[in-house]
């Protein structure tokens, strides 16, 4: 958590590779590696994953299709043998249903006139069919509906319950995604550092007190 501009995306972003970022100094380890040497294809496949805020379109491509390509493509580079389109069908069903989702999105253009809710929801479904090892969650609240909240966060609940190991780290600017999504530990940035980490009681100051608890 922490005010706007205080670095929360950035650092999601340079977590994952993003080609808009250049790292000058500092270092990031990950499953014993060094991150910042590994190119952002090959994080991927280690199983670090990024939720954007802004899901991009991507026209003339179908969920379906971009879906068992980017899975087979982690499963290959981890020496699993590929699903074929069969086996990829019945891989993803059972994650359609959990995220109460309409089988007939995985026919639609990915994020291709989606509302903000289809889109997070997409995401989420991007991350349990890639069986990610680590997720970056950038504000998958905005833009969601009280009920769409409430299934992306079963959904992400769930796949935690399935793989208790895999690691979530979230950033939000709200309460009422922590009241669904329980954290571990909750840190504050600011300036592109932690300054404050704390559990939920922290959160309840945040929303009675805002950032002025960082003075206090």
């Amino acid at each position: 958590m922490g005010k706007n501009g205080s670095g929360k995306s950035t650092l999601s972003k340079v977590l994952v590779g993003h080609p808009d970022y250049e790292v000058t100094g500092g270092s990031a380890a990950y499953k014993g590696q060094d991150l910042f040497e590994l190119e952002p294809e090959r994080r991927s496949h280690m199983g670090l994953f990024l939720s954007f805020q802004s899901p991009v379109e991507i026209p003339g491509v179908s969920n379906i299709d971009f879906l068992r390509i980017a899975t087979n493509a982690r499963r290959s580079a981890n020496g699993e043998p590929e699903l074929d389109p069969l086996e990829f069908y019945a891989h993803v069903m059972p994650k359609l249903e959990s995220l109460n989702m309409d089988p007939a999105f995985l026919n639609r253009n990915v994020n291709e006139g989606f509302s903000g809710g289809e889109k997070k929801r997409n995401e989420i479904l991007q991350l349990a069919c890639l069986e990610a090892d680590m997720a970056i969650l950038d504000e998958i609240d905005s833009g969601l509906d009280i009920d769409a909240l409430r299934d992306v966060s079963k959904a992400v609940n769930g796949l935690k319950a399935q793989r208790p190991d895999m690691g979530i780290l979230m950033v939000t600017h709200y309460k009422r995604l922590l009241d669904y999504i329980r954290p571990d530990q909750v840190h504050i940035m600011q300036d592109g550092r932690i300054v404050t980490t704390g559990d939920m009681g922290l959160v309840d100051k945040l929303e009675l007190e805002g950032y002025s608890v960082l003075r206090s």
